[in-house]
């Protein structure tokens, strides 16, 4: 891998440890304001907002600019979402703010990759950075769990500033000033970033860009290969978004767990998913990754287990098998929906397009569960309901494929081809 490469890494690792230890600090706030649970629930909808709103624009902003600027752009907008909660603004808003300064970085973070490695080496790419954003997923939720927990906490309301009373009188919101830092080391990491020389393209007018975002997203389901990568990557961002709180609540009514208890079962997931992650990056070549299409409807069934489990013991090992399929079925697919994207157009349009997909999905999801907690749906029913989501629409995509490979055989052969090389095919948007 290309020097520069490895920076990208490192500006990820500290910016998704934040994000996901923030998470858990946002719980716990809600959780001490004594905030309905459909509130906690409406955390995971409220970060996709800005994800699906501003997904014509964010594309275009990360292409019209060198990426590493964009990325610190976007940590500057998160370290405003955590000043708002400890400002007293209601934590579903700052967090959405923080879901803002997400939505902006990440067609930057991946985008940069097809800007800065060939083809093929995008799968290896994509299973160093997704193994290293869970990784920072399993130390940030572990990280926020312990932040907010009864060792950690008091240390760190006792740090006091001489004259200045910064209001900070609780738990997490002594975290949330802790996560400050990290945001600010990532951003240090995005300026040492270098320019990959890729052409920039200047953002045009709204409406412009909504047509053009339009065009492109309609390209990329148009795609016979890009159509399957797209379903099958919404599909698996938009359950796994909601079942990072699923989790803690099905921890807390299988185990009777708290925050922080259950902030751990939520790392097991994630350390299985980073094994299949690094696994799927040694073994799968990007022509081969809808190969791993039943693989999620194995995953679907796994979840519904999950309500049949009462013991701690049976479910570490559990939540890894099913985080490990999920790893190595998301990181070749997604490297095949890069790979069609930048195909087709530009990198970050391809990123922000498929942002909008998995992001309006996990919304849509996240809205759909809230309101049914709301209207006392268990944690056992939801888990239910997502496992059996999850394997039919698998089941419906691998379905899709073989119709493709029946129907239009040989666009699907040519597309495969274009796949095992390391040109595009030169139909872009612009």
């Amino acid at each position: 891998m290309k020097k520069g490469f490895y920076t990208i890494m490192s500006a990820q690792f500290f910016s998704s440890l934040a994000d996901n230890a923030l998470f858990i600090a946002a719980i716990q706030l809600l959780k001490d304001s004594g905030a309905p649970e459909s509130h906690r629930v409406a955390l995971v909808p409220m970060f996709a907002l800005f994800y699906v709103l501003l997904a014509p624009f964010v594309g275009a902003f990360a292409d019209s600019m060198p990426k590493g600027k964009v990325m610190f752009i976007a940590n500057a907008i998160k370290v405003v979402g955590c000043l708002m909660m400890l400002a007293g603004v209601h934590p579903l808003l700052a967090y959405a703010v923080v879901g803002l300064g997400a939505a902006a970085y990440s067609p930057a973070k991946y985008g940069i990759l097809t800007e800065l490695l060939p083809v093929s080496q995008l799968v290896k790419a994509n299973g160093w950075i997704e193994g290293l954003t869970i990784a920072s997923i399993i130390l940030g939720v572990l990280l926020g769990g312990q932040l907010v927990g009864p060792h950690i906490a008091p240390q760190l309301l006792a740090i006091d500033l001489p004259f200045i009373d910064t209001g900070i009188d609780t738990a997490p919101e002594a975290a949330i000033a802790g996560l400050v830092l990290l945001y600010a080391i990532a951003a240090g990491f995005n300026l040492y970033i270098p320019r990959t020389g890729a052409g920039l393209m200047p953002m045009d007018r709204p409406l412009a860009l909504v047509r053009d975002f339009q065009q492109c997203n309609r390209k990329l389901w148009q795609d016979k290969l890009g159509q399957i990568s797209l379903a099958t990557t919404t599909l698996f961002w938009g359950v796994s978004g909601n079942l990072r709180y699923i989790v803690i609540a099905w921890a807390a009514a299988a185990l009777g767990y708290s925050t922080t208890q259950a902030s751990s079962l939520v790392g097991v997931v994630a350390v299985g998913t980073a094994v299949g992650a690094l696994v799927a990056s040694w073994w799968m070549r990007l022509d081969k990754a809808v190969k791993t299409i039943p693989l999620g409807t194995a995953m679907g069934l796994l979840i519904i287990a999950m309500v049949l489990i009462r013991d701690v013991w049976m479910a570490a090992p559990f939540l890894m098998v099913m985080g490990a399929l999920g790893g190595f079925l998301v990181v070749p697919m997604n490297a095949l929906l890069q790979h069609r994207g930048h195909s087709l157009m530009g990198a970050g349009r391809s990123i922000a397009v498929q942002n909008f997909n998995e992001q309006a999905c996990i919304l849509g999801l996240g809205l759909l569960y809230s309101g049914l907690t709301a209207g006392g749906l268990h944690a056992f029913g939801a888990i239910t309901a997502f496992g059996l989501l999850v394997a039919g629409v698998m089941e419906l995509i691998r379905r899709w494929h073989l119709h493709n490979r029946r129907e239009h055989g040989e666009e699907v052969a040519r597309l495969l081809a274009i796949a095992r090389g390391d040109e595009d095919d030169g139909r872009r948007c612009h």
